[in-house]
C-alpha cells in the first residue's frame, strides 16, 4: 500500500479554484469518492461536463434529490419506554411483600424487551447501511457518519435502540447545517445525556462528563481549558436530561449558582456554557482539523486545535479553513465547498491516498459498481469484522481511522466481502449456497463504449478503464495481469471476464485507497 506522502515542497497549499480545465475524469472522481462514497463511470462524467463549479455545488446541494427515510417509519420506539406509575407501584409492592413469582415475570418482562431491544438496533443498523447505499444525497449521509463519529455515542451504553436512531436523525438535520445549533441539540439529545451520565447530574452532584467532552472532543480540543472549567461546566448541565423521548430541564435539580467558565462569570445554564464555548477561536481550528482529516487527508493527533505539529503547507490551508468556518458563524457548507473547489484538494499526492474506512469500503463498492446490496446481515457483520461497528463506537473518542483500519485480520475480511458483493459467494460461517442475485458489470463499459466505439470488445482497453475507475490509474503491472487473464477466456470481452478484473482489482492492496 502507498505511503501518503506529506513534504512540503511537493504539495500545493493553493486555496485557489481549480480551473475548469484542470477538472477531468481523475479529479471527479475523486470528488465522488472523498465527498460521498464513489459514483458509477456516467456520474463521473456528468461532474466533469459540469465543470467543478456545478459538481461541487449539486454535491453540496443537490436540489430535488429525494430525501427519503426508508423503513424508519416501522421503528419502535416504546421497546424500552419507562415503566409507568402503576407499573412501579406494581414492582414495588412485590419487592415489599417479596412475591417471588410476580418478581420473576417482571424480570422475564425486562429481559424480554431487552432482547427485542437488541433485534432493533440490528434493524437500524442495517437500514442506515441500506440508507447510505441509495441515498441520493450522499454527502449528507457521509456527514451523518462524520457527526457519528465525533459525538460518538455506543447502543452498548444506551441499550435503547430508538434513542440511538433519533441521535441519527439529530445528526442528518444538521449534517450540513451549522454546528452550533447541532451542538445546543446534543446537550439536548437523550442518546449522549445517557452515555455521559449526564442524566443524573444534579446540584450538589454534578457529573463532569459531559462538559469534559465538549470541550476536550467536541469543540475545543486538548489544552483549550482548565479542570475548573470542566466543574464550573459541569454545574451548568445540572438538570439537563431527558423523560422517555424528550429532553427535559429540571429546575429543581439545576445549580443556578454564579459560574466562571472560560473567563466568563454569571448563572449560567447549559445553554450559557455551550454559547460561551462558540465563542472561542479555538473551535473553528477543532473542528476544521477534523474535517479535514475526514475528506483531505490525515492530521495525527486530532485532539488538538493548534497546528504547531503540521507541515507548513497544512497549516496554511488550516488556517484558511478556520477563517472560512469562524466567519460564516460555524456553517458547514461554506467550509466545504472551500475544500472541494480548491487547488489543494486535487493534488495528485492528496488523490488516491486515503485508506476507506470499512463503511466506505461497502458502500462505495456497490455505488461505484452497481453490485447487488446482497444480504445486508452479512454485510453488517463484516462492518464489525473490519473494526466499524455502527452505533457501536469502540469508545467516546470515536474510531481512529487511517491507518488504523488496515491490519492482517480485516484485509482478510475486507476481501473476502468484495467478493462476495460480486459473486454472491458467501463469507465462511454462512449457509454456502450462493447469492441468487447476478452481478452484471457490463453497464460500466457504456461510458467507454461511448467515448471510444469499439473499445468495450477490446480486453486491453477494458482493463485500463476499469482500473481507472476502480484505482484512480491503471499501474503497468495491475493492467498486465489483468490482460493475461483475458487470454485465458479467449480474448473477448464477457460479463465473467470483467467479473474476474474487478475480484483482481478489488484484492489489489490499492483499492483499499481512495
Amino acid at each position: 500500500m502507498s505511503t501518503p506522502k506529506t513534504q512540503d515542497s511537493v504539495i500545493s497549499a493553493s486555496m485557489a479554484p481549480i480551473t475548469a480545465k484542470d477538472f477531468g475524469y481523475d479529479q471527479a472522481r475523486h470528488l465522488l469518492w472523498r465527498a460521498g462514497f464513489g459514483g458509477t463511470p456516467q456520474q463521473i462524467q456528468t461532474l466533469v461536463s459540469w465543470g467543478p463549479t456545478k459538481a461541487v455545488d449539486y454535491i453540496l446541494d443537490p436540489g430535488n434529490a429525494p430525501a427519503d427515510r426508508p423503513g424508519a417509519d416501522t421503528f419502535d420506539r416504546n421497546i424500552m419506554r419507562e415503566p409507568t406509575a402503576e407499573e412501579r407501584a406494581a414492582y414495588q409492592r412485590a419487592r415489599q411483600s417479596q412475591d417471588e413469582d410476580a418478581l420473576a415475570k417482571f424480570r422475564v418482562e425486562q429481559q424480554r424487551r431487552q432482547g427485542q431491544d437488541r433485534q432493533q438496533i440490528g434493524e437500524i443498523q442495517r437500514w442506515w447501511l441500506k440508507r447510505m447505499i441509495e441515498t441520493a444525497r450522499p454527502l449528507e449521509e457521509k456527514m451523518t457518519l462524520f457527526w457519528h463519529g465525533h459525538f460518538a455515542t455506543s447502543y452498548r451504553t444506551i441499550e435503547n435502540s430508538y434513542h440511538m436512531f433519533m441521535q441519527n436523525e439529530l445528526f442528518r438535520s444538521h449534517a450540513l447545517g451549522n454546528f452550533g445549533n447541532l451542538l445546543y441539540g446534543i446537550i439536548r439529545d437523550p442518546a449522549m445525556l445517557k452515555y455521559l451520565n449526564n442524566d443524573t447530574s444534579r446540584k450538589g452532584r454534578a457529573n463532569e462528563n459531559l462538559a469534559r467532552e465538549i470541550m476536550e472532543l467536541f469543540s475545543l480540543g486538548i489544552g483549550g481549558y482548565s479542570e475548573k472549567d470542566i466543574k464550573e461546566g459541569a454545574k451548568a448541565l445540572t438538570g439537563y436530561t431527558f423523560r422517555d423521548d424528550a429532553f427535559e430541564f429540571q429546575k429543581n435539580n439545576h445549580d443556578t449558582s454564579s459560574k466562571t467558565i472560560l473567563g466568563r462569570t454569571g448563572p449560567f445554564d447549559g445553554d450559557g456554557f455551550v454559547k460561551i464555548i462558540l465563542e472561542q477561536p479555538g473551535v473553528a481550528r477543532f473542528i476544521t482539523r477534523k474535517l479535514y482529516h475526514y475528506f483531505c487527508a490525515d492530521l495525527p493527533p486530532l485532539e488538538r486545535a493548534s497546528y504547531d505539529d503540521l507541515p507548513r503547507h497544512q497549516q496554511a490551508v488550516l488556517r484558511d479553513l478556520a477563517s472560512t468556518f469562524g466567519n460564516s458563524r460555524y456553517e458547514v457548507k461554506p467550509v466545504l465547498r472551500r475544500l472541494f473547489l480548491s487547488q489543494h484538494f486535487y493534488d495528485k499526492r492528496i488523490m488516491n491516498e486515503q485508506i476507506k474506512s470499512p463503511t466506505q469500503l461497502i458502500v462505495g463498492a456497490v455505488r461505484s459498481l452497481n453490485t447487488p446490496v446482497r444480504d445486508l446481515s452479512i454485510l453488517n457483520d463484516a462492518l464489525d469484522l473490519m473494526g466499524q461497528n455502527l452505533l457501536l463506537p469502540p469508545s467516546v473518542k470515536g474510531w481512529d481511522g487511517g491507518r488504523s483500519w488496515i491490519n492482517t485480520s480485516t484485509v482478510f475480511v475486507r476481501q473476502n466481502i468484495l467478493a462476495f458483493l460480486l459473486t454472491g459467494k458467501k463469507p465462511r460461517g454462512y449457509d454456502a449456497n450462493a447469492d441468487e442475485m447476478k452481478y452484471d458489470p457490463m453497464p460500466l463499459l457504456e461510458e467507454l463504449a461511448k467515448a471510444s466505439p469499439g473499445s468495450e470488445k477490446d480486453p486491453a482497453a477494458v482493463a485500463d478503464y476499469m482500473l481507472r475507475l476502480t484505482l484512480g490509474n491503471a499501474p503497468d503491472a495491475a493492467k498486465t495481469e489483468l490482460v493475461s487473464l483475458s487470454k485465458t477466456t479467449g480474448g473477448s470481452v464477457t460479463r465473467e471476464l470483467v467479473i474476474g478484473y474487478l475480484l483482481l482489482i478489488t484484492a489489489m492492496p490499492e483499492y483499499q485507497l481512495c
